[in-house]
């Protein structure tokens, strides 16, 4: 008993000095690991390092990517956001003990070197997952010491990183091939899907591949790839990571890639966003990358047909939260002949009459007119501005609406003129909408005819209004931007009224001049610079708001590159990919009602008596306000249409000269600079009462005279010798404008004489108006020689 305890005791001391051994050999390693931890720290490599920088769309699609400083694509990625079968697939084939093992796994990497040593070459690896990032991140000679410091450097990882830190090295920097790093990268390359959307059998796929990238590239050599795919479903059958059913049918899936190479969708904004936070990582833009991709391909396809030189832009923004959804800035991008690398959406250009409409809505909200307003389309002049319309001729008495419809120019001078240019300057710079004028100018009425520059992205942002309840805000571009302050431009009413005049107009119709009702959800403007440089449509509904161009980016001008010919049949296209419900026509806000107006007055037929009413109007009015017609800009005696006359008892016109008792009379009347157009019923001097016989008309009644041609005459002619007259005007002041059968025919300056020439046969019209508006009809008869 005595020895037993004797010799337990002897076997207890030396199991205390083993383990003190082996505790002071632990305690020792442990040592030398720190001090080698010390000595050889692990090289830089943290997870938001080394990327390229990614421009996405809103759902994470890759659209652009700024390779590093290598030219190396790597697309940032998580375990939390690539699909679970990948990380199944990847730790079932490469580390069933990730989760397990220090870094180094002992049992796998005493198989491989039995194997090794067995077959003499190498059967199976024994790295870990861990061990094959570090490898990525100190690269080695595949010798035992370089296996030694693979391993080193393994559990050098274990000890600053978690296991998920690890695992997202490797998922961001294991290599695909090339230029390709990460799973991210490579799923988009080879797959043109995210990694989120993984099926099984392409998890597999891109577990393997790593192994070895250029000699299992799935887009060259597909069976090779297939066959290592199977592999790796095989194993993970066998491991039963997945069940037999789920292996099975991953293996029915062929193994078809292309690779994608670095995308390229939206390039200019992406390389706007690029040089605006050129150290972001990730730029999530607002932009859909199917509906981009597909009017990239259709601007791409439709100025084919244009000369070289020209090119296009489309913007499509979202009047729900002033998203752009798509956003092309050239035509082709890669085309130096057609400017492809400049971005029109930020460019300055000649707006044309895109900004007609705003000026309506204002001047509405301005008590300035209501949609069925009378308004001048008549020669005329603004202290020394003299516009013309795009197409030539005038028209006389038009309203509003078929002014803003017909985009003629005279009335929309007139209007801002009422408005005055300052305001309407200011109130646009107010939602963000920048009018740029030429150096030294102050704003001016040449404005509204284009006189200006401004970039498709603040036309955008004024033209939402329309859809967006007379409101607006800067657009969004990408997802992480700060919502902007909303601010009104004109209310709800003067929205929906304006849009509603556009909507008139159809798409469909290739004549300007007239607006005909069509069931159309979308309101539209279009718009051409000087020289047909610039060709514009704008459009809005109640969810979208698109801005189109046309034109060349030198400036050049472009034969029959006009609005309505050259941007509005893109639009059109364009319009065929949107969806109904980003259609969808605004409702009509409550402050909104019909009522009749009557002209010349212009004011509610219900508060004129009715021999004032010449003519009756239905109009959409705000509140149920009817602003009077606005006076004659030509500031004749007649200013104002509703005139007063003295009238003796017989109803003659008579002056305080007369010596007769008179009374009050007040007369509508029509403006004189639109005689021109009326019916001689309604001239002036058919309306107002005649002079009493007794009376002479005071001295302001001026008249004007055509010389060379009295009324009722009867002339002839004949196709061999046309008729030619030679006419002169007294008593005009300033220009003097020419209308032959109500047709402008030019102007003349002193001496107002001029050479008329006549072909045709029937009753002629003939008549003057000068800058005063004061006018004077002659009409003749002419027939043919013999007749």
């Amino acid at each position: 008993m005595q020895k037993n305890t004797l010799a337990w005791q002897k076997l207890s001391a030396w199991g205390v000095r083993q383990l003190r051994r082996l505790l002071l050999l632990v305690f020792s390693a442990w040592l030398t690991f720190l001090l080698a931890d010390f000595l050889f720290p692990l090289p830089t490599f943290k997870a938001n390092q080394g990327f390229a920088q990614v421009i996405t769309d809103r759902n994470g699609v890759p659209l652009r990517v700024f390779a590093d400083e290598q030219g190396v694509w790597r697309y940032p990625t998580s375990k939390t956001l690539v699909s679970p079968y990948y990380l199944e697939a990847l730790l079932g084939y490469e580390d069933r003990w990730f989760y397990q093992h220090p870094g180094v796994n002992p049992l796998a990497l005493g198989r491989a070197v039995w194997q090794w040593m067995y077959y003499g070459r190498p059967v199976s690896g024994g790295s870990t997952l861990t061990m094959q990032v570090a490898r990525l991140l100190d690269p080695h000679e595949k010798t035992l010491a370089g296996k030694a410091k693979q391993m080193f450097r393994a559990l050098q990882l274990e000890w600053h990183f978690s296991k998920d830190e690890i695992l997202n090295l490797y998922l961001n920097h294991a290599p695909f091939g090339g230029t390709l790093e990460g799973v991210e990268a490579a799923s988009y390359a080879y797959l043109g899907k995210s990694s989120r959307d993984l099926t099984r059998a392409e998890a597999a796929l891109l577990a393997v591949l790593p192994q070895s990238p250029s000699r299992l590239r799935p887009d060259r050599y597909p069976s090779r790839a297939q066959d290592a795919r199977n592999k790796v479903l095989s194993r993970l059958a066998d491991n039963q990571t997945w069940s037999p059913s789920e292996v099975a049918d991953a293996r029915l899936e062929s193994v078809v890639a292309y690779y994608h190479g670095t995308p390229m969708t939206a390039p200019l904004l992406a390389r706007r966003l690029h040089q605006e936070q050129p150290h972001q990582q990730v730029i999530k833009t607002t932009l859909d990358a199917e509906l981009q991709l597909s009017l990239e391909q259709l601007l791409n396809d439709y100025i084919a047909a244009f000369p070289q030189g020209t090119s296009a832009a489309a913007l499509v923004v979202d009047n729900r939260d002033m998203s752009a959804l798509a956003y092309l800035g050239s035509a082709d991008f890669a085309n130096q002949s057609r400017f492809g690398h400049i971005d029109m959406i930020n460019a300055y250009r000649s707006p044309g009459s895109t900004l007609k409409p705003l000026l309506f809505g204002l001047s509405l909200d301005q008590g300035i007119i209501h949609e069925q307003s009378m308004l001048l389309d008549v020669p005329a002049d603004f202290n020394g501005y003299r516009p013309d319309n795009f197409v030539k001729g005038y028209s006389g008495l038009v309203s509003a609406r078929q002014a803003l419809q017909r985009s003629l120019n005279i009335p929309a001078v007139q209007l801002l003129q009422q408005l005055t240019p300052d305001v309407f300057y200011a109130r646009l710079a107010q939602v963000g909408v920048t009018l740029s004028l030429p150096e030294g100018a102050t704003p001016n009425l040449a404005m509204i005819l284009g006189g200006v520059s401004s970039s498709m992205e603040d036309l955008v942002t004024g033209f939402a209004v329309f859809g967006r309840n007379g409101k607006t805000r800067p657009i969004r571009f990408t997802q992480d931007a700060p919502i902007a302050v909303e601010r009104p431009l004109i209310s709800d009413g003067a929205a929906w009224v304006t849009a509603n005049v556009l909507r008139e107009v159809s798409l469909s119709e290739a004549d300007t001049q007239l607006a005909t009702r069509v069931d159309q959800n979308i309101a539209f403007k279009t718009g051409t610079s000087y020289g047909y440089r610039d060709a514009w449509v704008l459009a809005s509904s109640k969810n979208i708001t698109i801005g189109v161009w046309v034109g060349r980016p030198d400036g050049t001008p472009l034969a029959g590159n006009f609005g309505r010919n050259t941007a509005v049949p893109l639009l059109k296209i364009i319009l065929e990919l949107m969806p109904d419900h980003l259609l969808e026509v605004p409702e009509r806000p409550s402050s909104i009602e019909r009522n009749k107006v009557c002209w010349p007055l212009g004011t509610l037929q219900s508060q004129q008596q009715s021999h004032w009413c010449y003519q009756t109007k239905t109009a959409w009015l705000i509140d149920n306000v009817a602003p009077p017609s606005i006076k004659d800009p030509f500031l004749t005696q007649w200013g104002s249409y509703l005139t007063q006359v003295d009238v003796d008892q017989e109803g003659h016109r008579v002056n305080p000269t007369c010596g007769v008792t008179a009374k009050r009379h007040a007369i509508a009347v029509w403006p004189l600079a639109a005689e021109p157009w009326l019916p001689k019923a309604w001239h002036r001097d058919a309306l107002l009462p005649k002079w009493a016989k007794t009376c002479t008309p005071s001295g302001n009644d001026v008249r004007l005279k055509i010389v060379g041609l009295q009324s009722k005459t009867e002339l002839y002619t004949s196709t061999e010798a046309p008729l030619l007259l030679n006419l002169d005007v007294l008593g005009a002041q300033g220009d003097v404008h020419w209308f032959h059968n109500g047709h402008w025919i030019g102007a003349s300056t002193k001496p107002y004489k001029r050479a008329l020439t006549i072909s045709s046969v029937g009753p002629q019209r003939l008549t003057v108006m000068d800058a005063r508006g004061l006018t004077e009809t002659i009409e003749f008869q002419v027939l043919n020689q013999g007749g």
